[in-house]
């Protein structure tokens, strides 16, 4: 014999054809059935007006929404995110209200709730990650502590023409400083372009970097010209560890969304690319609400360095009356003892100092910088970690 199925609206439809026999009382129907008189008289009342459709379950939603966001601020959501397609609901939501304070604008999680009925939100898997290490940037408390720079990594534009887009970023305060859409990666054109940011932003602390070229060379110290170049302004080059993109994580984040607004597809030419980097770089800068900054855009908290950019007077580093100086030759050698001791080719031109450890051992300096240990018994240059002078000006 099969089971008996029931549920809660044929039940109810029982108690409904038992009391319209008139065969028991309601009272006595309400105890068998396990309900109070005031539920089975509901139940009655429900099935004269509407019928067997009254004795469905009924929605317990409110007939009216007092805190409803208004039509209107809902299409004006739908449509700064349509203007703003890889904005989240916290960017939107920042940025509508600095425009418009006096607009009642609803939580993110709500402006959110209205993108996803619109259909403007793309759910993506979000896969594990490690910890982030976040020691390369304690010590970027304050605007031009630290700027990181960085290639995002070149493509074609629609006419086929190769563009390099270089990118500098101050790690305090998430200011793009550079957003340059370069020919070619070489030392000379980033240069170029950091002139520029020296002139109207002063000089940084500290330029933190990968080790790949132009930022780093094979040398002692793993100079590069341009690098070396950084020394002589009083800028300490700071390198990550290989492998370890991570360790400039804002500036990878930055090139994410980068590629998102400026290169998914690349525009037609170089011209208009860079027109596009361009109006990213204001917009980044002045309009983009950053969640890590209080929901502000990086130009309210950046700004310039007191140290203003000294060209054309850039002088070559300087050094005590204890430091023996060498001049590096063309072929990056220095003359030591009647020797010719290989330092660097980036160098070439450049003063340094050696300073004697002990009987065997002098330490190699270009400026503030520790770059390694010439071996005065062996004639050979033992390369070492850089490391910062104590007491160092930069």
């Amino acid at each position: 014999m099969p089971w008996k199925h029931t549920s809660v609206e044929s039940e109810r439809l029982r108690f409904i054809e038992r009391w319209a026999a008139g065969e028991e009382s309601i009272a006595e129907l309400c105890r068998q059935s396990g309900i109070s008189r005031k539920t089975g008289y509901k139940l009655i009342g429900r099935y004269e007006v509407h019928g067997e459709d009254g004795l469905l379950d009924r929605s317990r939603a409110p007939h009216s929404h007092p805190n409803a966001t208004a039509q209107e601020v809902a299409e004006r959501i739908i449509e700064a995110k349509r203007d703003r397609p890889t904005w989240g609901p916290k960017k939107l939501v920042a940025w509508l209200r600095s425009k418009e304070p006096d607009v009642a604008w609803p939580a993110p999680s709500t402006a959110s709730g209205i993108l996803d009925r619109a259909g403007l939100v793309k759910r993506r898997k979000h896969p594990r990650r490690a910890s982030a290490w976040n020691e390369p940037f304690a010590n970027a408390r304050h605007p031009n502590d630290v700027w990181s720079i960085d290639f995002k990594g070149w493509f074609r534009t629609g006419d086929g023409m190769r563009i390099d887009p270089l990118t500098a970023q101050d790690a305090a305060s998430r200011y793009l400083l550079v957003c340059d859409g370069l020919d070619r990666p070489t030392g000379p054109q980033v240069k170029r372009s950091l002139e520029r940011a020296f002139r109207e932003y002063g000089l940084p602390r500290v330029i933190r970097t990968d080790n790949g070229p132009p930022f780093a060379g094979v040398g002692l110290g793993s100079l590069s010209p341009l690098s070396a170049w950084w020394v002589k302004l009083g800028i300490v080059p700071e390198r990550i560890q290989p492998g370890h993109p991570e360790q400039n994580g804002r500036l990878e984040r930055l090139h994410r969304t980068l590629k998102q607004e400026t290169a998914t597809p690349a525009k037609a030419n170089r011209t208009r690319q860079r027109r596009a980097f361009d109006c990213f770089r204001h917009s980044y800068n002045v309009e983009r609400p950053h969640e890590a900054l209080g929901q502000r855009p990086p130009d309210l908290l950046y700004t310039p360095s007191l140290r203003p950019y000294p060209a054309p007077s850039i002088s070559s580093p300087q050094y005590g009356a204890e430091v023996t100086v060498r001049r590096v030759r063309s072929n990056g050698q220095i003359k030591w003892n009647g020797d010719l001791i290989y330092v660097s080719q980036s160098l070439k031109g450049e003063p340094v100092g050696l300073v004697q450890q002990d009987d065997r051992t002098w330490s190699i300096q270009f400026g503030p910088l520790v770059i390694g240990v010439l071996n005065d018994h062996a004639k050979r240059v033992d390369k070492t970690p850089v490391k910062l002078l104590p007491m160092s000006p930069v």
